[in-house]
């Protein structure tokens, strides 16, 4: 059990350091091409969101903003924040309300990837009409899912152990 208090903080850093390295390219490639009725449209996450604040549904981009970009990074933040401090006995509490946080934000995580299902199953329902998951998607799902592994391995019980406290 000992090891797997020591071992948490690493891994959680690890598995942050690769959804960072796909958290830049999720959000520069295409997420996903809509063609309609012949047109082919290719959008990233942000070109989505601007489109969405631009046909006048505030509310949806605002949501896929905070699910796709702003939460992610500040998750992935916190997380890189924990990692490297989590044994230091300094703002125990703030970091356990941080650990909080990542915990109650992550059943969010997949939003996006649901959203993408669910356009594609709509759209799909059409003669006219073809949507393709592209790379950005594949690359948001690995975001995801090392995001989830990196929250799922730290240890809250290492929060303000310091190596030289004896554990039970």
């Amino acid at each position: 059990m000992e090891k797997h208090h020591d071992k948490s903080a690493m891994k959680t850093l690890a598995f942050s350091i690769s959804a960072l390295a796909f958290y830049f390219p999720a959000n520069i490639f295409p997420f996903m091409t809509i063609e309609l009725y012949g047109n082919r449209n290719s959008s990233t996450i942000w070109r989505g969101i601007i489109s969405l604040s631009e046909a006048g549904s505030w509310p949806v981009a605002v949501v896929v903003f905070l699910a796709s970009i702003l939460i992610p990074f500040v998750k992935l933040l916190i997380l890189f924040y924990l990692s490297l401090t989590a044994r230091s006995p300094r703002h125990r509490q703030f970091k356990l309300r941080l650990y909080q946080f990542v915990e109650a934000v992550g059943r969010w995580s997949m939003l996006d990837i649901f959203i993408l299902a669910i356009l594609v199953a709509v759209i799909k329902l059409g003669a006219w009409t073809r949507a393709v998951p592209e790379v950005g998607s594949l690359l948001f799902l690995f975001v995801v899912i090392f995001t989830m592994l990196a929250s799922a391995s730290f240890d809250p019980q290492i929060i303000g152990k310091n190596g030289n406290e004896k554990r039970d």
